[in-house]
C-alpha cells in the first residue's frame, strides 16, 4: 500500500532532534511521497534543503493569511522566482483566508488573489487555507474564475460543512481530510468526507499539529497518515487499498508528482 500525505511542515523545530527517525516512520508505513507546504517564502531554503535529504519530498512556496501583512510588491516577485527555481515546486501556497485569527479580511483578500494569480501565470497547483473565511473564500475563487480562468487546487485540511464541501466541488478543488477527520466531536467535518468523490479525495496529516486518533495529542508526523487513511475508508464503506490507491493517484494527478522508485 502506497500513501501520500499532501500536507506536511517537517521543517519545524519539533521534528529537529529525530527527523531521521521520523523518516524512517513514514517510509515503514507506506508513505512514498510527501509535499511540504511553506508558510512564508523565507522557509523555502530550508525547505529545499530538506528535499535534497529526502527524495520523497515536494513542496510548495507561498504566504500564509495569518502574514498577509508581510506582503509587499516584491514579495510577489519573490515566489514567481523561487517557483520557477526549482522543479520541486509542485504548488503556490499555502495560501487563503484566515478570518478567526485575524480581521484583516480586505488585506488578506488582496494576497489571496495576487497568489491565485502567480498560480495562473506558472501553472500550478494552489494549497488552501481557508478558516472561518468560506463564504468569501467561495465568492472571492468564484470571480477570479470568470476573469482569469480556472484554478487547479486543494482545500486543505478541510472542516467546512457538506453544503460549504460542494461549492468548492463545483469550483473544481480536491478536498483534502487531516487528523481532524477522526476525532469524536467532528461530525460535521465526517458528514462532508462522505460526500467528497474519490477522485477529488486527498489525505494529510499538517503535522506536526493535529494528530489524528489514536495519537491525538501527541506530535504528530507523516506516518500517521495512515490512521487518517483507515479512518476515511471505514467511513466511506471503502476499502483500504482502495482509498490509498485512489488518493495516491490523486495527489499525482493534481501536483504532476512523479512516481519514484522504491526507496530503501
Amino acid at each position: 500500500m502506497q500513501l501520500i500525505d499532501t500536507h506536511v511542515h517537517i521543517n519545524f523545530d519539533a521534528f529537529e532532534a529525530d527527523l531521521e527517525a521520523v523518516r524512517d516512520r513514514w517510509r515503514t508505513n507506506g508513505v512514498v511521497q510527501l509535499v511540504h507546504s511553506c508558510v512564508t517564502p523565507a522557509e523555502f531554503t530550508k525547505t529545499q534543503a530538506l528535499a535534497d535529504r529526502f527524495p520523497e519530498l515536494f513542496f510548495s512556496v507561498g504566504l500564509h493569511p495569518l502574514d498577509a501583512g508581510l506582503w509587499q510588491a516584491d514579495l510577489d516577485r519573490q515566489i514567481r522566482e523561487l517557483a520557477s527555481s526549482d522543479k520541486r515546486v509542485v504548488a503556490i501556497g499555502e495560501m487563503g483566508l484566515d478570518f478567526f485569527k485575524a480581521d484583516n479580511h480586505k488585506w488578506q483578500i488582496e494576497v489571496f488573489r495576487s497568489q491565485l494569480q502567480i498560480a495562473i501565470d506558472l501553472d500550478l497547483p494552489v494549497i488552501i487555507h481557508c478558516r472561518d473565511a468560506a463564504i468569501m473564500m467561495h465568492q472571492v475563487c468564484q470571480e477570479f474564475w470568470q476573469e482569469f480562468g480556472r484554478v487547479r487546487g486543494v482545500m486543505h485540511c478541510w472542516a467546512g460543512t457538506p453544503a460549504e464541501t460542494q461549492w468548492f466541488l463545483d469550483l473544481g478543488f480536491y478536498i483534502s481530510f487531516s487528523g481532524v477527520v477522526t476525532f469524536k466531536n467532528a461530525a460535521q467535518i465526517q458528514a462532508s468526507a462522505k460526500i467528497v468523490p474519490i477522485e477529488r479525495l486527498l489525505i494529510e496529516t499538517d503535522c506536526p499539529f493535529l494528530a489524528p486518533v489514536p495519537k491525538r495529542g501527541k506530535r504528530n508526523e507523516p506516518a500517521f497518515v495512515s490512521y487518517v487513511a483507515s479512518y476515511l475508508a471505514q467511513l466511506r464503506g471503502e476499502s483500504l487499498d482502495t482509498l490509498a490507491d485512489r488518493t495516491t493517484a490523486n495527489a499525482r494527478q493534481l501536483f504532476r508528482l512523479p512516481v519514484l522508485a522504491p526507496i530503501g
